[in-house]
């Protein structure tokens, strides 16, 4: 699917055109603050083995835990899962200390400087076009987006607005009731409403109008981070703080009932479109798609997903209209159900989808006829077709 909404390359924009005249220079960087470290450095990985090193320059930077900028090896073996331990920045760093710097001045466009203590700062030079392989807070919703942008650097994906709405999934779903697009059942509890125990009452009674099974979610956090299957009001309070380890702004959800499904959307030079869909396969002895069940067990997904053509093609329209009503850019994934009586309700928006070996988003291109490596290059060219700035 696809609709007539992207623009014209500016014609005087300067990374652009320094882009096309030499080999681009991409910063990819991943890591960062949240419970997502791990994963993002997963994805960094397999980007790095996949980016077609004769188009483009390649400088891999992390962000650790505690929010350090650091200089990388180029060295993805280092960034996968190795007998069940998950990856860190810290394990690839080229040092303990030094620190990476990008001005933020729209003028330098990019030019990143790393400084040691004791040692004079180096021109590290500078980068067309950064993709940020951040997933959770302090990195997909909107944060590094905005550094960028006052920076001046183009970068992959979606801007502050649609980064930081797609990161709480509170607003995702307020947004798109406001566009007339299918949610579940949910209740919000803020961090007032459950820090004071004389509110506590209400909230329970609140999220017993849903009906139980429901999912108690971190509302700022992917991956399954967080997220647990209440099925008994007993077991609310554990799943609360639980959650609460996460984000002390908290979403519950109705549970449905229906398939499970995922459809990409990458933005084309004519506007977005979508991929075909998966179907999460759930494996045996998991209630819901966990981060155990997602990244270290035997759950899969399904591509392309069983489905009618017309189911299909309602789905991808409706990723569309997702991506359109969030006014995301670049890529997404969308993730449904599917009920029984054959109508679509959309769980959440990803704007910054995991790209590891198991990711659905990168498989569901190539099952649409979207290679990995082309994949990625078509992000980076989106990317530098872009300005920073209003658009």
């Amino acid at each position: 699917m696809s609709t007539e909404s992207s623009s014209p390359v500016p014609a005087a924009d300067p990374a652009f055109a320094a882009a096309s005249a030499r080999k681009p220079r991409v910063a990819i960087v991943f890591g960062g603050r949240s419970s997502e470290h791990a994963v993002s450095t997963i994805t960094a990985g397999s980007v790095l083995r996949a980016i077609d090193r004769e188009a483009y320059q390649v400088l891999p930077i992390g962000i650790t835990a505690d929010g350090r900028w650091a200089l990388t090896a180029d060295e993805p073996a280092r960034m996968a899962i190795t007998d069940g331990r998950l990856p860190s920045v810290d394990q690839v760093a080229e040092s303990a200390e030094g620190q990476v710097t990008l001005p933020v001045n729209p003028v330098s466009r990019g030019e990143l400087v790393y400084t040691e203590p004791g040692a004079v700062p180096k021109a590290l030079g500078e980068v067309d076009v950064v993709l940020p392989l951040l997933h959770g807070p302090w990195g997909e919703d909107g944060t590094v987006q905005g550094l960028l942008e006052l920076s001046g650097v183009p970068y992959v994906g979606s801007g502050v607005l649609a980064s930081a709405v797609g990161m709480d999934k509170e607003y995702t779903k307020r947004l798109l009731q406001a566009f007339g697009l299918p949610v579940g059942p949910y209740t919000v509890v803020r961090p007032r409403e459950w820090d004071v125990e004389a509110n506590r009452p209400a909230v329970r009674a609140r999220i017993a109008e849903l009906g139980f099974p429901v999912f108690v979610k971190p509302a700022r956090a992917g991956s399954s981070m967080g997220i647990t299957k209440v099925s008994d009001p007993e077991q609310l309070d554990a799943a609360m703080a639980e959650a609460r380890r996460h984000d002390p702004k908290l979403i519950i959800e109705a549970g449905l009932v229906g398939r499970e499904l995922e459809c990409g959307v990458l933005e084309f030079e004519d506007g977005p479109r979508a991929s075909l869909p998966a179907e999460v396969m759930v494996g045996e002895g998991y209630d819901f798609y966990d981060f155990e069940a997602k990244y270290i067990d035997s759950s899969d997904v399904q591509i392309p997903a069983a489905l009618t053509e017309d189911e299909t093609a309602r789905l991808q329209a409706l990723a569309v209209e997702v991506f359109e009503a969030l006014s995301c850019e670049g890529l997404a994934r969308v993730d449904v159900f599917l009920l029984a009586d054959g109508t679509f309700v959309v769980n959440e928006i990803n704007t910054m989808p995991g790209f590891t070996p198991i990711s659905a988003y990168p498989r569901m291109w190539e099952a649409s006829g979207v290679p990995y490596p082309e994949l990625i290059d078509r992000l980076i060219k989106a990317a530098l077709r872009r300005s920073t700035g209003l658009r």
